[in-house]
């Protein structure tokens, strides 16, 4: 998404990316920028938090109107858990052995999955 804003940019449109992976978002060299520091999926805010989402949302819109030079990143004040804002970090994709098991099935499931698809697309034609 950051090289297609980069591209709408170089076009004279211009973007604001709401996004969780600073580093790469950055590196990309986007104009605007909107950090949320949530777990991947969830740039926008939590599920189903209506006025948080409506708040990242204006935070952008307020980016686009406001910012006066090129890379500018912003970060909303929102944290996943206010208890623990850390501990999602500890659990986002671990694999260990608590888990593997179940992970590595469905890894098979879903290869199996697309290789029936594949396999009834190649046979059509």
């Amino acid at each position: 998404m950051s090289l297609v804003a980069r591209h709408l940019e170089e076009a004279g449109l211009p973007t604001v990316v709401v996004g969780s992976a600073r580093d790469i978002v950055e590196e990309c060299g986007v104009s605007r920028f909107v950090f949320t520091d949530f777990p991947l999926g969830n740039p926008a805010g939590k599920p189903g938090d209506v006025e948080m989402q409506t708040t990242i949302m204006g935070m952008a819109l307020d980016l686009l109107e406001r910012a006066w030079q090129p890379r500018t990143t912003t970060q909303t004040p929102f944290v996943w858990d206010a208890e623990s804002n850390d501990d999602w970090r500890r659990h986002f994709m671990k694999v260990d052995d608590s888990n593997r098991t179940a992970l590595a099935a469905a890894g098979d499931q879903r290869r199996a999955a697309q290789a029936d698809a594949k396999a009834d697309g190649a046979g059509r034609g």
